[in-house]
């Protein structure tokens, strides 16, 4: 199969390229592409999600703009197991945690911007699997029904205002009903400053958002059930 890595025009050819590499293996793929394969992903967490990336032609990298820049649409690939249940929350995107957060809308939020339009790859991820034998699944173009973007509106609208407060030391990773915050930096040595309990500056680890488990299940499930 001949990769063309240059940015889809338009989501009808977005999706032509999803539907091409559905069921191939991550180390056949790899080949195509020229791309060495990690041992395991203990060390390259995002590895598959950069080796679909670069299938697919996305174009953003860590801009905060979609990965699909042209055409608005955001990659995610999503570990499920052997019963088609994602394995893992999906990171969304980082947090901001200084004088950024201060007056951001939902309307205009990073988080919004990146769930907008999201195609879904679904990839094998049971561990008894080597990872050059796991496959990808069909391709799911999502977005947000207006039920799906309240519950994220409200849970984003939540956390923003403990940040704001200076309560970012008393978020975890049990807030949110569908959309949740946790560390995310590659060391737990890494800090940022973000609004402390007095107003002040104080520093923290880096944090993310996610969505659970439990969401995304549900989104797959809904639309790959027989008559959707």
């Amino acid at each position: 199969m001949e990769m063309n890595l240059s940015p889809p025009t338009s989501v009808e050819e977005l999706m032509e390229r999803a539907d091409a590499i559905a069921g191939i293996r991550l180390g056949q793929l790899a080949r195509q592409l020229d791309i060495a394969m990690p041992s395991d992903l203990r060390r390259e967490k995002g590895w598959v999600g950069q080796l679909i990336e670069r299938a697919l032609g996305a174009s953003a990298a860590s801009l905060a703009e979609p990965d699909f820049q042209l055409i608005g649409v955001e990659l995610k690939t999503i570990p499920i197991d052997a019963c088609g249940h994602p394995r893992e929350s999906t990171y969304v995107c980082t947090v901001p945690l200084e004088t950024e957060a201060m007056g951001q809308r939902w309307e205009d939020c990073w988080v919004r911007r990146k769930l907008a339009n999201v195609l879904w790859i679904p990839v094998e991820g049971d561990s008894s699997i080597s990872l050059a034998e796991r496959r990808l699944g069909n391709p799911l173009l999502w977005s947000p029904s207006p039920a799906e973007e309240k519950l994220l509106r409200n849970d984003w609208e939540e956390l923003m205002e403990m940040i704001c407060l200076g309560q970012i030391e008393s978020i975890t990773a049990s807030l949110g009903e569908v959309l949740q915050i946790r560390p995310k930096a590659a060391s737990a040595s890494v800090r940022r400053r973000a609004i402390g309990a007095e107003g002040t500056l104080v520093h923290t680890n880096p944090r993310g958002f996610y969505l659970r488990a439990r969401f995304t299940a549900a989104i797959l499930q809904k639309s790959f059930a027989p008559g959707s």
